[in-house]
């Protein structure tokens, strides 16, 4: 059974890292059986020990405020890494460290946020095909050039979404500089 030391010093170790805490899997179960066994001890003893149950009701109380922050913490940097593997194409960083149902939370937000990307795109093909403007992605780094307009366009870097002219877009993508998005 968890004792209020550990459940403690589990939530301290959240604080005090960035990363996820590795905590045992059966963590949730023996919090579970934690705070069952208190609310036991304070319905048990009544008012006979009235000292000793205003602490086990206070220490049942801090219990459960600890565990409440200590998920909230672990939602923040969930919601931290699923924003970075989007980004960046890191996929599962600190997988290891979560809770199977953390698990499937990160999942889950990870695929919804890259069908919103994938919906925010096709909006812009769409919107680009109506202007004679094309999305790219660009391929390499391209430096600023003058476009024919004679406005400044560019710097880009690698992986960077565009919307271009057709024109400008063809002369990227046959000098292999970009694709289509």
């Amino acid at each position: 059974m968890l004792k209020y030391e550990e459940l403690y010093e589990i939530l301290r170790q959240e604080k005090l890292n960035d990363p996820l805490q590795k905590i045992p899997l059966d963590f949730i179960k023996r919090f579970s059986e934690f705070i069952h066994e208190n609310k036991k001890i304070i319905t048990r003893n009544g008012d006979f020990f009235a000292e000793e149950l205003v602490r086990d009701k206070k220490q049942y109380e801090n219990s459960m405020v600890l565990f409440k922050e200590l998920m909230l913490r672990r939602k923040k940097k969930l919601l931290n890494l699923v924003f970075m593997a989007n980004e960046t194409s890191v996929i599962k960083k600190d997988f290891e460290n979560m809770f199977p149902f953390e698990k499937d939370l990160f999942d889950g937000l990870l695929s919804s946020m890259e069908q919103n990307d994938k919906l925010i795109s096709m909006l812009l093909l769409k919107e680009a095909s109506n202007r004679d403007e094309v999305s790219l992605i660009i391929t390499d780094d391209v430096e600023s050039f003058v476009g024919m307009d004679g406005e400044s366009i560019g710097p880009f870097e690698k992986g960077q979404y565009v919307l271009l002219e057709k024109q400008i877009a063809d002369v990227l993508i046959n000098g292999k500089k970009a694709v289509v998005a």
